[in-house]
């Protein structure tokens, strides 16, 4: 089974997209093509601020789980 990528390395591979979209963007020609490169770009866009948010979700869980445990300990005490 293969492993799940790290959000370094999906980063990583979204910027290579994004480094061929834009040489796909110099060399189109048609408007169908500039607008087949629009339509890619907006796609791996959309992919890195998924992954940025997702970033900020796991830290928003990891903070209230933390004040979670705290607050359990507190109540314990």
């Amino acid at each position: 089974m293969k492993r799940h990528s790290s959000s370094d390395e999906l980063k990583k591979e979204l910027d290579i997209m994004m480094s061929k979209i834009n040489a796909l963007e110099v060399v189109a020609s048609g408007e169908y093509q500039k607008g087949v490169v629009k339509v890619l770009r907006a796609l791996v866009e959309g992919q890195v601020h998924s992954i940025n948010e997702f970033e900020h979700l796991k830290k928003a869980i990891d903070l209230l789980t933390l004040q979670l445990f705290e607050t359990q300990n507190r109540i314990k005490s």
